[in-house]
């Protein structure tokens, strides 16, 4: 069956994409445990791009579709994986990359609602934290997108969103800074 494209994420709601984010039925590879297969020779780079024997893959449905049977094993590993086989892929960073952010509310009423590369949407939330990571290029935000929280799969942020919730911690005045989405606070410290 032909995976449909997703809807336009300006002209969504926050609450059309928490909507569309709950029917989105996965895969359940939680409950797949195949026999590990070897490499599939896939690569997910850090800025998002999925390449397969070094060429990157050109098409967004099959990054989608491939995105979906991915799995974070409990070494830290990812694996693409089916009922019946696991393969190894490599992940630079994170597997996904939030480029687009809708906001509705302000103060303790926002909430965040981000389009990841692949098309998935998420909404940060206590199921979906939002961390702070320093590196020696500077900050690093992520997403919690699926699977178990801190062992399960993230989304990467784009340098300008990271600097557009750093605005809006900014205008709040917190201390520490951070954001709110759904109820939820999440500073820009990383944890300790």
């Amino acid at each position: 069956m032909p995976m449909t494209p997703p809807p336009d994420f300006d002209t969504l709601t926050v609450a059309d994409i928490a909507r569309l984010a709950d029917s989105d039925r996965l895969p359940p590879v939680e409950r797949w445990h195949p026999d590990h297969c070897g490499d599939s020779d896939m690569r997910i780079a850090r800025d998002g791009t999925w390449f397969h024997q070094g060429s990157p893959i050109g098409r967004a449905a099959m990054v989608r579709a491939f995105s979906r049977i991915l799995r974070r094993e409990p070494d830290g590993g990812y694996v693409l994986v089916t009922p019946v086989e696991k393969l190894d892929i490599a992940v630079e960073d994170a597997p996904f990359v939030a480029v687009e952010m809708k906001v509705e509310g302000e103060g303790r009423d926002a909430t965040l609602a981000f389009r990841l590369n692949t098309g998935e949407l998420v909404t940060a939330s206590a199921q979906h934290p939002l961390r702070f990571e320093e590196h020696d290029d500077g900050p690093h935000p992520y997403i919690h997108v699926r699977g178990p929280i801190g062992a399960g799969l993230e989304a990467l942020m784009t340098r300008a969103l990271y600097y557009e919730l750093a605005e809006r911690a900014l205008a709040e005045g917190a201390e520490p800074p951070g954001v709110w989405s759904a109820g939820a606070f999440f500073p820009f410290a990383p944890a300790e």
